[in-house]
């Protein structure tokens, strides 16, 4: 467990270096692991990840709703960086979901949201940290995203003493496209989440944990 002295002072002295950040994430616990939604940018941080630790384990939370360019986005990184991904579904299959309840996703305003959240997105994420019970949780989200994220600090501790890294917080999308290019690596533009709707929006998985 991190006190706040010593989240105070990770945050001032290496909150702004990515590099720092993931070598301290990865050094401090053998279980981490790093989470992706293959949406734009993600080879960033999948990148730097297994530079410093190539067999981390990778948890995809796969709605079962991505584009077909995500999915190969997906296949292409998977094959490029080599990563030693796991995804993880939701109980219900997609086909099984909406043979029941329809296919019409439900709207940020519809009562059914928040459960829809949680069964595509949080339940299997729970289910995933449950088996590998890592102290440390690495991702990707930039304060830029959304309100939510610009109060965020790079390493946070949850309440369920989680310890939550975000080495790129504070990078730009100018930032992560160079370095991309840097790096020779792919982009994806043809991204939808459908726990977001709207791209400012959180999914839930970052405000559950």
């Amino acid at each position: 467990m991190l006190d706040t002295s010593t989240l105070s002072t990770l945050n001032r002295d290496i909150g702004g270096n990515p590099q720092a950040l993931m070598q301290w994430a990865l050094q401090r616990d053998a279980a981490a692991v790093i989470t992706t939604s293959f949406s734009p940018f993600s080879g960033v941080i999948l990148h730097l990840a297994t530079q410093v630790r190539p067999d981390v384990p990778v948890l995809w939370m796969d709605t079962g709703y991505n584009t077909p360019e995500t999915y190969r986005y997906a296949e292409e990184l998977s094959r490029r960086l080599d990563l030693n991904l796991q995804i993880v579904h939701p109980r219900r299959s997609r086909a099984h979901r909406e043979a029941v309840e329809g296919a019409e996703l439900p709207g940020i305003d519809d009562p059914r949201h928040e459960a829809f959240v949680r069964e595509v997105k949080i339940e299997p994420f729970e289910r995933a940290l449950a088996g590998l019970a890592p102290h440390v949780w690495i991702t990707g989200i930039r304060a830029e995203e959304t309100a939510e994220r610009a109060r965020m600090e790079a390493v946070s501790v949850n309440a369920d003493g989680l310890i939550k890294v975000a080495p790129l917080l504070s990078w730009t999308a100018k930032q992560l496209h160079e370095y991309l290019k840097a790096h020779d690596l792919p982009n994806n533009f043809d991204y939808f989440d459908p726990t977001k709707v709207d791209e400012h929006r959180e999914c839930g998985l970052h405000l559950a944990h």
